[in-house]
């Protein structure tokens, strides 16, 4: 089993200006990718607190629990597009 890498600011020095970039990249892609899972973690729990609200019988949902699912992260998608937009036009 290999051991974790660590980065001292003497290292990234040493880093030529295009691999500084990639890494700079690569955290930022990594930071959204822990950004998304995490809201999708916090959407699906908030979804299954406020749609289900008895035992699971089975492996399908019942037919108001899945309209009510399928509801909650529709307006939960429609309000991050609304909040990206606000967003975009302050940063104008």
């Amino acid at each position: 089993m290999s051991s974790p890498v660590s980065l001292d600011a003497s290292a990234i020095n040493n880093l030529s200006d295009k691999e500084k970039e990639e890494l700079r990249q690569f955290v930022n892609t990594q930071t959204q990718r822990t950004r998304v899972q995490a809201q999708t973690h916090n959407l699906t729990e908030l979804c299954w607190k406020k749609c289900i609200t008895s035992p699971v019988k089975s492996e399908k949902l019942e037919k108001g629990e899945e309209a009510c699912m399928s509801n909650c992260v529709e307006r939960f998608l429609d309000l991050n597009i609304l909040t990206a937009q606000l967003l975009s036009k302050m940063q104008r």
